[in-house]
């Protein structure tokens, strides 16, 4: 018997929650000797190859403009992050990295690799990059859903 779309796609999205949890964890775990939360190191992740604005940080991680904000202003009250000018839109100024965040978001690169290696030893690195192929491929379908 063949599973109903409807079955895949509540089975699709149970998972997913549960992996953002488990990836919650994960990161909050790695975080916290840095000195930074999962939330501060979502953020400054974002901003690592360029300043963005609030908005588009909030669009690369799905989570709420308004959420991005508070946790923006902590990390430039904190020295971590910094606001620009933004060219294109005098309002909405950029986010960027300081020297403190990136430092910071380095800490982290050495726990990061070990659990990294951990899991590509456990499902193997070709199933590993199938899963991230995959995973990315039903993010894109269900933005397109979303826009539909």
């Amino acid at each position: 018997m063949t599973r109903s779309e409807q079955d895949l796609f509540s089975t699709v999205a149970i998972t997913s929650f549960k992996l953002n949890g488990q990836f919650l964890s994960i990161a909050e775990e790695l975080a916290r000797p840095a000195g930074i939360t999962a939330a501060w190191w979502q953020v400054l992740g974002a901003v690592l190859r360029e300043p963005l604005p609030v908005a588009g940080i909030a669009r690369e991680m799905g989570i709420t403009r308004q959420s991005v904000q508070r946790i923006a202003d902590l990390l430039v009250d904190k020295g971590l992050a910094e606001y620009r000018p933004n060219p294109a839109h005098k309002r909405a100024k950029l986010v960027a990295v300081t020297d403190a965040g990136l430092a910071a978001v380095r800490r982290i690169d050495p726990q990061h690799a070990e659990i990294s290696a951990r899991l590509a030893a456990k499902l193997g690195p070709e199933r590993l990059a199938a899963i991230t192929d995959a995973l990315t491929e039903l993010s894109a379908a269900l933005e397109v859903l979303e826009t539909e």
